[in-house]
């Protein structure tokens, strides 16, 4: 066994881990990435699927010429790269900006089990 699996099967590691993932603190950090996430990815996929549909069914609309050669249907396509990238600029942005100092505030409670966290009734342990 290495070292690095020595410390994941450690009883009280697990136990602390365990520990954190049932407090009220990681819960909002949970709710607070699902509240960005969720709607984004929906979006972005009604996004891509409007483009799969319109260059299923509305052939006339996406072979439509917006300059010389290019068409409609290659403008969405380089759009659907392009909003990929915003997306995830997006992202890497709103989590610095949010979840990333609670995040690691728990991750050192989970890896040196020290500090303290949110009681279930909101009063510090």
């Amino acid at each position: 066994m290495t070292a690095m699996s020595d410390h994941r099967d450690d009883s009280g590691h697990i136990a602390r881990s365990l520990e954190v993932q049932a407090s009220p603190d990681f819960q909002h950090l949970r709710r607070t990435f699902r509240r960005w996430v969720f709607p984004m990815t929906g979006a972005f996929l009604a996004w891509y699927f409007l483009y799969v549909l319109l260059s299923t069914y509305a052939h006339d609309f996406m072979s439509r010429s917006v300059i010389g050669n290019i068409h409609v249907g290659l403008v969405f396509g380089l759009l659907q790269f392009l909003s990929t990238f915003a997306v995830t600029m997006a992202y890497a942005r709103w989590a610095d900006t949010k979840l990333d100092s609670e995040r690691e505030r728990l991750r050192e409670i989970v890896e040196t089990g020290t500090g303290s966290l949110q009681s279930p009734t909101g009063a510090d342990r």
